[in-house]
């Protein structure tokens, strides 16, 4: 085990320089600091959670890593941050936001500077690089989303996988044979998100098992892209007839585009929607929705790790089931 002394050694400082660049009590120059940052990210050490301040108590901050990549909608992500924060303060913790794509470095920098006591990471990818630092780390961790592997993890999110299939008994129980899935931008897909990906799982779980006709599509996040992939739908699938739509910021302007097509909502295409309540029920057409519940995902996920930390047993993994609501934007196909 590398101890302080050895990062002493290594950075020629004595081990108190070392202990005052992590507890930050007295000042030491940048170059100092720089100089231990290095030695410790060379040799691996981590600081014993006894040393996270001057007095050897918590710091009673937590620490929410949410990168605002390419394809994330920045509303639906503050949703999230929002309901850490507040359920944080009723805790007695504050949140160090953290929304540049942390990488295992940064990552181990913040547990490194003794900043948090414990980490929320969201935008999980399926793969993620990560995650067996996350593992190995000294201090707690929660993940808003689930991961190829969860074992060794606290998850906790919506079961995007049953929502997908949710939609999809939706519009069969309507009569509809032909549907489609308009997804997130592509390079969600490409970086392997993992509320992504499971929603395709599970759409295309219950198509086949149905035996319908069945698509799925990424679509950036612009008008002009949801009126090209209406049109391309339409073209490719001339029977379409029921449409879930997984990508919030184009769900009224796809709709608006297959109208502008000729189709009907829910006349002759049922529109259904992973999405927000108060977005389902906004739109022009309210939209039959699964509901992605963010503020009480981020709760609970505060509330799992405020339990780690207090050294209580907590559920490696919970799922929260979906919830649809109909409204006006589904209805029976034309026939059945």
């Amino acid at each position: 085990m590398v101890r302080i002394t050895d990062v002493a050694r290594h950075a020629g400082v004595s081990p108190s320089t070392v202990s005052y660049a992590l507890s930050g009590k007295r000042p030491i120059s940048e170059e100092t600091r720089r100089r231990v940052a290095e030695s410790i990210r060379t040799l691996g050490y981590r600081p014993h959670a006894g040393a996270r301040t001057p007095t050897g108590r918590m710091s009673n901050v937590l620490a929410l890593v949410v990168p605002l990549r390419a394809g994330i909608d920045v509303r639906v992500a503050m949703r999230f941050a929002v309901s850490v924060v507040t359920t944080a303060r009723r805790h007695g913790h504050d949140v160090l936001l953290l929304t540049q794509e942390e990488s295992e470095e940064g990552l181990r920098r913040i547990t490194e500077t003794a900043s948090a006591d414990g980490l929320i990471v969201m935008d999980v990818q399926l793969h993620d690089p990560r995650l067996p630092l996350l593992r190995s780390l000294d201090r707690p961790s929660v993940l808003i989303g689930f991961p190829a592997d969860p074992a060794g993890l606290t998850c906790v999110d919506l079961d995007f996988e049953a929502a997908g299939e949710r939609c999809v008994e939706h519009l069969v129980r309507l009569g509809h044979r032909v549907v489609a899935l308009v997804g997130s931008p592509p390079e969600v897909y490409v970086r392997g998100t993992a509320f992504a990906q499971r929603v395709v799982r599970g759409f295309t779980t219950a198509a086949d098992r149905e035996r319908l006709t069945s698509a799925v599509h990424p679509c950036e996040a612009s008008p002009a892209a949801a009126h090209a992939v209406a049109g391309q739908l339409l073209r490719e699938h001339p029977g379409l007839t029921g449409l879930v739509v997984h990508n919030e910021a184009i769900l009224e302007p796809l709709i608006d585009a297959f109208e502008g097509l000729g189709l009907r909502v829910p006349v002759d295409l049922s529109v259904t929607a992973i999405c927000p309540d108060e977005l389902a029920e906004s739109v022009r057409v309210p939209v039959t929705s699964v509901a992605l519940p963010a503020a009480e995902v981020a709760a609970r996920a505060v509330e799992l790790l405020v339990g780690k930390l207090g050294g209580e047993g907590v559920p490696g993994v919970t799922l929260l089931a979906p919830r649809l609501t109909e409204r006006g934007s589904t209805g029976r196909r034309a026939g059945a």
